[in-house]
């Protein structure tokens, strides 16, 4: 059988690394030391490998799970062998802690060691008219992978103030504390506005990762069906 299909950039990834690139759009985990990723980005493997839902673990970060819109749905990837991921068909990222941190808006990211720490915060000034605007913080020593709709940007945000749409900020150096401003004004409002109500303001030595889409805002969910507060707190 011949086909194009069968060329050498589409064969598997014989790669050293734990965490390694397939190509552009798909990520190759080698497991030995667990992965968290987020549920649904699995899309082969090969091997012994078991998933189950990683629970918040611990009381306040699963209120903030339920509670919020960054609901980050883990699942913990355990065994023997390799584990494809991907996302959308995302451009994947792979970042490397060194102790630091970084803070992912959760539709972006993809997996992680195990090993690293994880937490919700929430955005700085981002009140109710903001949608309230929560980021996953994830630090310690291991490595990230991201995932962007299209080629990002990476701005650096310690020469001058640096804004972006809240919907389009993939990532940012977890030093860096935004607050959300809005350059809208009231008659604007009133008009129907202008589709870029807020923005994340960035000041200070650090980086900021802007993907050239906007994700659709997060709809709060209130309950019903198994789902809302009692739901969650059966998931956490």
């Amino acid at each position: 059988m011949q086909s194009e299909l069968f060329a050498q950039s589409n064969l598997e990834v014989q790669a050293q690394q734990r965490f390694a690139l397939q190509n552009p759009q798909m990520l190759r985990v080698a497991l030995g030391p667990d992965v968290l990723s987020v549920k649904g980005a699995m899309v082969a493997y090969q091997g012994q490998i078991r998933f189950d839902h990683e629970k918040a673990g611990s009381m306040g970060k699963l209120l903030k799970k339920v509670l919020t819109a960054e609901d980050v749905p883990l699942m913990r990837v355990s065994g023997q062998g390799e584990v494809f991921f991907a996302s959308e068909a995302g451009y994947v990222f792979l970042v490397e802690l060194a102790g630091d941190g970084i803070s992912v808006n959760g539709r972006n990211l993809l997996a992680f060691d195990a090993a690293l720490q994880w937490d919700i915060n929430r955005v700085k000034g981002a009140g109710i008219m903001a949608g309230g605007l929560f980021n996953t913080t994830v630090q310690g020593t291991g490595t990230v992978a991201l995932h962007t709709v299209g080629s990002p940007v990476v701005l650096d945000c310690s020469q001058q103030p640096t804004y972006v749409d809240v919907q389009a900020a993939v990532a940012w150096s977890s030093n860096l504390v935004p607050a959300v401003v809005s350059s809208m004004n009231m008659k604007s409002m009133l008009r129907g506005g202008t589709g870029e109500a807020f923005q994340y303001s960035f000041h200070g030595p650090g980086f900021v990762v802007v993907q050239p889409s906007e994700w659709a805002p997060v709809q709060q969910q209130s309950g019903g069906g198994g789902g809302g507060l009692v739901g969650n707190l059966l998931n956490g």
